[in-house]
């Protein structure tokens, strides 16, 4: 590996490690200021203000009050009904006429011979994984009455009536009366099609003109994200609420980031969890606008909750209808794509100043992944099969990085005596230096171009493997799940920079870094402490970042540290003949040397601060 080899993997390993840097920091410096912020603005409320806050974030209490407007289904008995097909279980509850719980069966990740292939969802300790469950889940019309503001999630519906459809689905009806007539009531109606996480959810009103505000309607939709990974901290990192407006422009923030936000005319909006979201989606019209409110708990295994109000549009007709879905389900890409609305976006496949990198995984990694699930189950071997075929890809990029290399060492002899000639004077030892590389016909970024051009590939596979479904809970070697870290100790303790256990994955992938580095030693400059040490500092640097990080992306750049280390064996050893690109080299020197115009600017550029530092000298 020559000097400017060694420049390139710095220069990229110090762009890698200041993205994940910023991508975990940034959060936390965001969430400080918006503390500090709103301590600010609630020092300048009004008191009446921080009441109102206060109540929109606390938690929803039960009421069983009696509402006059309403006939007996109001305080009716509960009551509950089950929609369920192989990937969800929706639980409703007549009060409120909404579901109770969701509980997650499933991910669909192919299909053979007709059949759907399963693959169970649990939560990170193995217990059923729930969507939805506890009372402060809940979702409700909310109008003024004479005994104040009601919201139809504490009022109780007529028991659901049931039919199935003709495409083998089941809806379920609620219907809430008024007591002035049978023709005054609201109604509820939800359809789950066979093999679908979505839920058509239709809201009809009839005779109901004297008690709906005009305008708008307020839709109360309150949602709490429970624990189900083993890593905490990874889940409220990854808690947001994502939105898509009404022009298709796309946004988010998350949790812990920021509490509150105001939104326009908006098409969906989803509160995503890790692995799982849940997303109301408008059909026809879009919701008029939407005022979000969220909370971090600090403490117990609720990753984070939002309460949001939604404008559903209204006329003041005597008649309304509002068609929605809601997907109760997995970010599963395939899946989030087949919605056609852009829900996949929620998905973090390249975020910041590495956003270009999504594409590297919407039109290659992804695609290949698949295609390699179709063949075998087993993710350890597809991982190593998709290491394969990037190293493919970029092998011409590798191989001119070996040649340059080679080059470069055949070429040490002769830039070792320049060294030793002008010693202390750069200016004069740049200028000898660029002649050589000119009159050997070498490329002086033949080794550090290479190495940038596969940064791409290396900040894709840090947001890809991280994001993947399909590798949640699936085991390889002592890796339980390769969704998360692969602890193989916990020290009961935290060691600053490092974290509380010991991932084997992160310790091989810095092992077999050092290992090509140290196999490297006898290319680069031994003189400049710099280029002699900086190979083995960032593996040992990127020891503590990486040891949180998922197994699956740790074990990638192990396996490509060791196709690296045996392709260079190989390719030095039996391909590469130093022999002939000496020969070479000689005889590219014997040509008449012709310079490129930027050649020229920079021999120039060098000649003129030569000049002013002997002037300078005098």
């Amino acid at each position: 590996m020559d000097r400017n080899s060694v420049i390139g993997f710095v220069l990229l390993g110090a762009l890698l490690i200041g993205y994940i840097f910023w991508n975990q920091k940034s959060t936390e410096t965001a969430r400080l200021e918006k503390a500090r912020q709103d301590s600010i603005a609630n020092l300048n409320k009004p008191k009446e203000e921080q009441v109102k806050l206060d109540t929109a974030l606390a938690a929803v209490v039960d009421s069983n009050r009696p509402v006059a407007a309403f006939g007996q289904d109001a305080l009716a008995g509960e009551t509950e009904t089950v929609l369920e097909n192989d990937l969800v279980k929706l639980t409703f509850s007549n009060k409120g006429g909404i579901p109770k719980t969701v509980q997650l069966k499933a991910l669909q990740t192919s299909e053979k011979e007709g059949k759907n292939q399963l693959k169970e969802f649990k939560t990170s300790d193995g217990q059923p994984l729930y969507l939805q469950k506890g009372s402060f889940n809940r979702m409700g019309l909310k109008f003024p009455s004479a005994g104040g503001e009601l919201n139809t999630a504490d009022l109780y519906f007529a028991p659901a009536t049931s039919e199935k459809t003709t495409d083998g689905g089941q809806r379920i009806t609620y219907r809430l009366n008024k007591n002035s007539g049978a023709n005054q009531y609201i109604e509820y109606v939800y359809t789950l099609k066979p093999d679908s996480y979505l839920v058509d959810f239709t809201i009809n009103a009839v005779g109901m003109q004297a008690d709906l505000p005009k305008g708008s309607v307020p839709f109360q939709w309150n949602s709490q994200a429970d624990r189900q990974e083993h890593d905490m901290t990874q889940e409220r990192l990854n808690n947001q609420m994502h939105w898509r407006l009404a022009d298709k422009e796309h946004d988010y923030f998350t949790l812990q980031n920021r509490a509150e936000e105001k939104l326009g005319p908006l098409q969906w909006l989803s509160f995503k969890q890790q692995f799982f979201n849940v997303t109301l989606l408008a059909k026809k019209e879009n919701f008029a606008s939407a005022e979000i409110h969220s909370k971090v708990p600090e403490s117990g295994n609720i990753v984070g909750q939002e309460m949001t109000t939604l404008a559903i549009p209204y006329n003041g007709a005597s008649s309304f209808s509002f068609p929605m879905e809601i997907y109760y389900g997995p970010n599963h890409y395939k899946t989030l794509k087949s919605m056609d609305v852009s829900l996949e976006k929620i998905i973090p496949l390249g975020t910041g100043i590495f956003a270009f990198v999504k594409y590297v995984n919407k039109w290659i990694i992804i695609p290949v992944f698949n295609f390699l699930g179709g063949l075998t189950s087993n993710y350890g071997l597809i991982i190593l099969l998709l290491t394969i075929f990037i190293r493919i890809i970029i092998a011409p990029f590798t191989y001119q990085s070996y040649v340059s290399a080679a080059k470069m060492k055949v070429l040490k002899p002769e830039l070792d005596e320049l060294r030793a000639k002008h010693k202390d004077d750069q200016q004069a030892f740049g200028m000898e230096q660029m002649k050589l590389f000119r009159s050997a016909g070498v490329n002086p970024l033949g080794g550090c171009l290479p190495a940038l051009l596969q940064l791409p590939i290396l900040v894709a596979m840090y947001s890809f493997f991280p994001s993947s479904i399909e590798l949640r809970q699936e085991s390889f070697l002592w890796a339980k799940d390769l969704s998360t870290y692969d602890s193989i100790y916990n020290f009961g303790f935290t060691i600053p920079l490092y974290g509380d256990h010991i991932s084997l994955f992160t310790i091989l992938m810095t092992i077999t870094s050092l290992v090509l580095a140290f196999y490297n030693r006898g290319m680069t400059d031994q003189s400049n402490p710099v280029m002699k040490y900086m190979p083995y500092v960032f593996p040992v640097m990127l020891l503590g970042i990486f040891n949180s990080m998922a197994a699956a992306l740790t074990y990638y750049y192990f396996l490509s540290n060791v196709i690296s280390i045996l392709l260079q064996w190989v390719i030095q050893t039996f391909i590469i003949n130093h022999d002939k690109i000496h020969a070479k080299i000689q005889a590219n020197k014997l040509k008449p040397a012709g310079k490129s115009k930027w050649a020229e600017r920079l021999e120039e550029m060098q000649k003129r601060q030569q000049d002013m530092q002997k002037t300078k000298k005098k």
